[in-house]
């Protein structure tokens, strides 16, 4: 390893997780715009769900047309044209979809809306490209996955805080009303995403004159011999098999919270604002284990990191109490809470910042969340279904770090091959959908244990495969620093 790459460059880390708020931000705020849509424009439940399937297929379109586009040039894309003009292009390409709510606004056209939506996506795809590996890359690759984590808790920070901006953004005034999607205008949405639109190229900008590389020297390019001797990425069976772990993945994460509200009121006779929340906290537990599990990053001082492992989860937790306390909901139900993120904690101290033995351990976690939620009842079930927040927010980087490694030049294919794969979140929803009007929503949770169950497996498996290309996965931290 180079001495140049013992450190996490911190001047080029610290402006690339910008684009990573962004993609939390509008995620999160498309739950806000479902229930304005079907109001608006008089739609069907079904109907309704096509913002959430116009955002995330962009996912795989725009990686089909990154892969066509790096055909045709006979070179990767963004080998050609440089990480830094990456990561901007993508920028400009979601700030042209933002520009399309004008119109669309102007003239009630609900597929206009939903082709703006569908291009911001586009812009998200590239810009996913080239961020993930790139912040592998910013460092030495043992705190690589360490990055990714601290990026996506930075992401969650946006899902957390995107939907009161947007909310308040449109209803202003109204925000309390339950009827308020109904007496708006839709002409309230385009202001909001055109300032997002603004914003985007303001980042396009700093990204563009900041101190990121146009070409990186991929930490995973010096690793094993063979590391660049493959035509394609598809030869690499980490990257295979790790295609169908960021499926899987992504499925389960998405399925769990989105069938919890149908559980809460249909099992448990909550209310579906009852259930907001409960929600809330889901994709706030993946804040919490993000920014845990990102303290590899920050030090190499073990008794620092230990401290801080026991710090920043609650920190993260006050955030959440912090934005429900603004929301006027009642906190009492979620103090227990914090006895559940001791488990993340002793699960983090454990796993020894290793992604291989992360990625195991979180991943029989959730299978036990899972099945206590699936064998239990009443709030006990509730926040065992929760916790898969937790055990599902360090397996992107963790995945992502070990599908990638190895890979040298093939690398931004390969991540294009991952980014693809986000369509599991809905797919693997809809599956879970299907079993639950068979059986019923508590039994239909064990989609999400199979998917666990692989994860578990992928992370067994890819340990072996690594280790013959001579690529080894220790602590992130060395002692005799």
């Amino acid at each position: 390893m180079t001495p140049e790459n013992t450190q996490t460059k911190w001047a080029q880390f610290i402006p690339l997780i910008i684009v990573f708020f962004f993609w939390g931000f509008v995620a999160a705020s498309n739950d806000i715009l479902i229930p304005v849509f079907k109001k608006t424009f008089d739609l069907s439940q079904g109907e309704s769900q096509l913002v959430s399937l116009a955002f995330y297929i962009a996912y795989t379109v725009g990686s089909i047309i990154y892969m066509g586009v790096s055909v045709l040039l006979k070179e990767d894309l963004v080998n050609k044209i440089g990480y830094k003009n990456g990561l901007a292009l993508g920028l400009v390409i979601s700030a042209l979809g933002t520009l399309l709510f004008y119109p669309a606004a102007n003239t009630s056209s609900f597929p206009l809306m939903l082709a703006g939506l569908f291009t911001v996506a586009l812009g998200f795809s590239l810009q996913q490209t080239v961020a993930n590996p790139l912040a592998i890359a910013l460092g030495p690759i043992s705190t690589g996955s360490q990055r990714l984590t601290m990026a996506g808790g930075i992401n969650n920070l946006g899902t957390t805080i995107g939907p009161l901006i947007v909310t308040f953004a449109i209803f202003g005034s109204v925000i309390h009303n339950n009827d308020s999607a109904a007496s708006m205008s839709i002409e309230s949405v385009k202001v909001p995403y055109l300032v997002l639109g603004f914003a985007f190229l303001v980042a396009a900008l700093i990204l563009k004159f900041s101190p990121l590389p146009d070409k990186p020297a991929l930490s995973s390019s010096d690793d094993g011999a063979s590391s660049g001797d493959r035509s394609s990425a598809l030869k690499y069976p980490q990257l295979v098999m790790g295609m169908i772990a960021i499926f899987v993945y992504v499925g389960v994460e998405v399925s769990t919270a989105s069938n919890l509200p149908a559980y809460m009121s249909t099992g448990l006779g909550f209310s579906i604002q009852q259930t907001a929340p409960f929600i809330s906290l889901y994709w706030a537990s993946l804040m919490i284990g993000r920014w845990t599990g990102a303290v590899e990053a920050f030090s190499s001082d073990a008794s620092l990191q230990k401290t801080l492992k026991f710090i920043v989860p609650y920190l993260a937790f006050a955030i959440f109490l912090a934005v429900n306390a603004i929301a006027q909901h009642d906190l009492t139900p979620f103090y227990v809470y914090g006895l559940v993120i001791l488990v993340l904690i002793a699960a983090d101290i454990a796993s020894q910042g290793s992604p291989v033995r992360m990625l195991l351990i979180f991943s029989s976690l959730g299978i036990l969340a899972l099945l206590i939620g699936m064998f239990t009842s009443g709030l006990i079930s509730v926040y065992a279904f929760t916790s898969v927040g937790l055990f599902c927010s360090t397996l992107w980087p963790c995945i992502f770090t070990l599908a990638i490694s190895g890979l040298g030049k093939n690398t931004s294919q390969g991540s294009a091959f991952l980014i693809m794969m986000i369509m599991g979140g809905g797919i693997v929803s809809w599956v879970q959908g299907v079993l639950a009007d068979y059986t019923n929503i508590h039994v239909s949770y064990i989609v999400g244990v199979l998917c666990f169950a692989y994860l578990a497996f992928y992370a067994w498996k890819v340990g072996a495969i690594l280790s013959k290309q001579g690529i080894t996965f220790g602590k992130t931290s060395v002692s005799s620093h």
